[in-house]
C-alpha cells in the first residue's frame, strides 16, 4: 500500500507505515516497526456482521509510550459494499471524540480514521483477550451478576451525558444524531427497510415469527418510528445503541464491558437496558428478574448523579415499548450467515417472547 493515508481493506494492507500514521494521531511519538498478522475475519465468516477484524502482533520503535500492547485488533470495512459507511463514521467519531473522556469499561483505542470518499475506515483497538476477556452470547448462560455489571456500565455512560446540551444541534456531540435524524437513523429506518422485508420474505422462521406476532414488516417499521418520535420528548442521553449481549465482554473478575459503538446516538435510556436484559437472559430468567434489574439500573443511575430520572413505572413501560426495535431492527436485519443459525434464532425467540409478554404492540398503539 503506497499511500499510508488509505485505510486498509485487507490484512495485507496493515503495514508498519500505516499503523504508525494512524496511531500517531492518538499516541504521539509512536512508531510501529513490525507487523505480523495473526488472524483475519471478513464478512461471511461467523460473528463478522458489519466490519472485518484483523488481529496483529506488533513491535514498536523507541520514543513512544511504554504501555502499548504487543497485540492489536484492527477493525476495517467489510469490503462488500458501501452501505454501512454511516456505521463506520459513527464508531470512528465515538473513539476519537468520546472515548478519551470516559471512565468506562470499553476497549482502549490507539487510533481511528474514516475516509468519506472511499467509505473505508480503521479503528485500532486493544486485544481484550490479553486481559483475559471472554465474550458471552445467547448460547451460554449469563448470570444475574454479569447483567448487573453491564447495567452498571450502561448507567455510568447514560449519567455522563444525561440531558446534555452537547448532544443537541450546535453541540460538539451533535454528530451522533438520534433515532429519528442523522445518517445512521436514515440507514436503519429507510435503507434497511427492503433488506428487512427480504429477510421476512425469504427466511422461513423469521416470516413465521412475524406472523405469530400478528404483524407485518411495514407495521413493525411504523411502530418503531412511532416509538422513536415519542421518546424524543422524553429524557435523552448518549446510548450505546446496539446493546445485545453479544456486544459485551467479561473480565476475569466478573466485571462486564461494552463493545461496538456503530449505532451510538442520542436516545432513551431504556433502549440499551431493554435490549441487554432481553437478549442476555433465558425467557424464564428474564420473566423472573427483569423488574429487579430495571430497579437496579435506576439505582445505579441515581448513584452516578442523575437526580431526575424517570420513575420505575415509566421506565418499565418504555422498556416494553423498546422491544419493537429489538425485533425489527435488532435481528430481522441480521442474516443468519452473520452469527450462525442458533444465535439468530434464540435472539429472535427471546425478543419476540418478551414483545408478547409486555404487550408491546398495545404499548406502541397507545402512542397514536
Amino acid at each position: 500500500m503506497a499511500d499510508p493515508l488509505a485505510h486498509p481493506t485487507s490484512a495485507a494492507d496493515i503495514t508498519p507505515a500505516y499503523l504508525t500514521w494512524l496511531m500517531a494521531q492518538a499516541v504521539p511519538g509512536v512508531t510501529v516497526t513490525h507487523v505480523d498478522m495473526v488472524e483475519a475475519k471478513t464478512y461471511g465468516e461467523q460473528f463478522v456482521s458489519t466490519a472485518g477484524r484483523v488481529i496483529v502482533n506488533v513491535r514498536y520503535g523507541p520514543g513512544g509510550p511504554e504501555d502499548l500492547p504487543p497485540r492489536l485488533i484492527v477493525k476495517v470495512a467489510r469490503g462488500v459494499d458501501k452501505i454501512l459507511a454511516p456505521f463506520y463514521e459513527n464508531e470512528v467519531n465515538f473513539y476519537n471524540r468520546v472515548r478519551p473522556e470516559l471512565d468506562l469499561e470499553t476497549p482502549r483505542s490507539f487510533g481511528a480514521g474514516f475516509d468519506a470518499k472511499s467509505s473505508d475506515f480503521a479503528i485500532v483497538l486493544e486485544d481484550l483477550t490479553l486481559r483475559g476477556a471472554t465474550f458471552p452470547s445467547v448460547l451460554s448462560p449469563v448470570t444475574l451478576d454479569t447483567v448487573r455489571s453491564i447495567l452498571s456500565q450502561q448507567a455510568k455512560l447514560h449519567a455522563r451525558f444525561w440531558e446534555s446540551p452537547r448532544l443537541r444541534p450546535g453541540g460538539d456531540l451533535a454528530w451522533a444524531g438520534s433515532h429519528v435524524e442523522g445518517k445512521v437513523a436514515d440507514l436503519m429506518m429507510v435503507g434497511a427497510e427492503p433488506l428487512i422485508q427480504h429477510e421476512i420474505d425469504t427466511v422461513s422462521f423469521k416470516r413465521e415469527m412475524v406472523q405469530r406476532l400478528r404483524t407485518t414488516g411495514p407495521d413493525l417499521r411504523n411502530g418503531t418510528l412511532a416509538l422513536h418520535r415519542h421518546q424524543q420528548s422524553l429524557p435523552q442521553t448518549l446510548v450505546e445503541g446496539d446493546m445485545h449481549i453479544g456486544n459485551s465482554y467479561l473480565l476475569p473478575d466478573g466485571s462486564g464491558g461494552l463493545l461496538d459503538w456503530q449505532l451510538t446516538c442520542r436516545g432513551h435510556h431504556m433502549h440499551d437496558v431493554s435490549y441487554l436484559v432481553t437478549t442476555a437472559l433465558s425467557v424464564e430468567d428474564r420473566r423472573a428478574h427483569e423488574k429487579d434489574l430495571v430497579r437496579f439500573y435506576l439505582d445505579r443511575l441515581a448513584a452516578e448523579g442523575v437526580a431526575d430520572a424517570p420513575s420505575f413505572e415509566d421506565s418499565f413501560t418504555e422498556f416494553g415499548r423498546c422491544l419493537i426495535w429489538g425485533v425489527y431492527i435488532g435481528w430481522l436485519t441480521t442474516p443468519v450467515v452473520n452469527y450462525g443459525w442458533e444465535i439468530n434464532v434464540i435472539n429472535h425467540l427471546r425478543l419476540t417472547t418478551a414483545f408478547e409478554d409486555h404487550g408491546s404492540a398495545r404499548l406502541i398503539a397507545q402512542l397514536g
